[in-house]
């Protein structure tokens, strides 16, 4: 064994299977003295990455958990690693691509060798212990001519409506990015009935963030409900994954994050006003308005789900949900159901249910 694989193992004896920070700062410091096992340490951390991914991991998933359980020092390193790594993988998909893209860039370096070895060790502590995830396939079939077009086009009319300050804008605006959603999914499922090879249900993650993560996980399930898809929420690694046909996942990524910007509007506006009148419960009121924010959202887009095909496209849309249902029970072979924790804030919950209403949620109108 070289001299600088040598430093590299006893700094991982010392830190990595040793909780207690004497461990972490004899590793640390072990590293900080040998500049040449730096080398050595950085082809280790690919080696971890690469476990993760066996494991089941993606990047964005890295990167959530580590912002979630580390600081961002850990985020910026633990991008460099995948970056890094990323040349050996190999081809692996769109969603994966996309996700290599959006990596944090790089930062500049602590400036001494104790803090970079500290950060280091640190990081790899958090990745040897990463636990199996179900593995998400890539869509086998490439999107249909004009998807890119028409996901710009749904993109750039959520940003307007979450942007604007006049709600009858907004909600011409959000109705029409809702009409495009719908005619995209159909127009996706028709293309995909005629391929010559079958489509096939996939899945994404999708992070739920503190603080009320509950609350967001069920806007989350509803927003998937209603786009076909089915979803199934992590709380410990803070995430949901959402199984559905490719068309249909972009959808609920991006109408989720168009209504939880809607929500968080609102629930400031609301709160100030709450405040205002001497009210100090600020975070009972926040986690009753986001609750019922999310009940009252997935009460809307329920009834509007019965409207928006006409009945020839009922078969094909019915044997996708099937495949969908089929897929989840294949991957989630065991789930379990939890209950809305700590809503108790009458006056919360009356705002978030008229937010809820006011919220850019129209029903689609039929398709042709």
């Amino acid at each position: 064994m070289t001299s600088t694989a040598s430093t590299v193992e006893r700094a991982f004896r010392a830190a990595l299977y040793d909780d207690t920070d004497t461990g972490l700062d004899t590793g640390a410091s072990l590293l900080a003295a040998d500049p040449t096992a730096d080398a050595e340490l950085a082809r280790r951390g690919e080696e971890f990455i690469a476990a993760a991914w066996r494991r089941g991991w993606q990047p964005a998933d890295v990167v959530r958990l580590v912002r979630r359980e580390l600081e961002e020092a850990h985020a910026h390193l633990a991008a460099a690693l995948i970056r890094d790594h990323a040349p050996h993988d190999g081809p692996r998909g769109r969603r994966w691509a996309a996700q290599l893209a959006d990596l944090p860039q790089r930062s500049e370096r602590a400036s001494d060798r104790f803090s970079q070895a500290t950060t280091a060790l640190q990081l790899y502590r958090l990745l040897l212990r990463l636990p199996a995830l179900e593995v998400l396939e890539e869509p086998r079939r490439d999107p249909g001519p004009g998807a890119s077009r028409t996901l710009g086009r749904i993109r750039a009319l959520l940003a307007k409506a979450e942007a604007t300050g006049y709600p009858e804008e907004a909600e011409a605006l959000s109705a029409k990015a809702q009409e495009l959603m719908a005619r995209h999914s159909v127009d996706e499922a028709l293309l995909a009935a005629g391929a010559p090879a079958p489509d096939a249900p996939g899945a994404c993650r999708i992070g739920v963030e503190p603080p009320y993560e509950q609350a967001k996980a069920v806007l989350l399930d509803a927003v998937a409900t209603a786009n076909h898809c089915r979803a199934v929420w992590n709380e410990p690694l803070g995430f949901s994954t959402v199984v559905g046909f490719e068309a249909d996942l972009e959808a609920v990524e991006l109408l989720h994050t168009s209504l939880l910007v809607q929500a968080t509007h609102a629930m400031t506006k609301a709160e100030a006003a709450q405040r205002a009148g001497g009210r100090k419960r600020t975070k009972t009121f926040r986690q009753s308005f986001l609750a019922a924010y999310a009940h009252r959202v997935g009460d809307r887009l329920a009834a509007a789900a019965g409207t928006q095909v006409t009945e020839d496209l009922l078969p094909v849309l019915v044997t996708r949900e099937t495949a969908v249902a089929d897929r989840l029970e294949r991957m989630f072979p065991e789930t379990t159901t939890a209950r809305l924790r700590g809503v108790s804030d009458a006056a919360g919950w009356t705002e978030g249910a008229r937010a809820a209403d006011r919220a850019q949620v129209t029903a689609r109108p039929p398709l042709e």
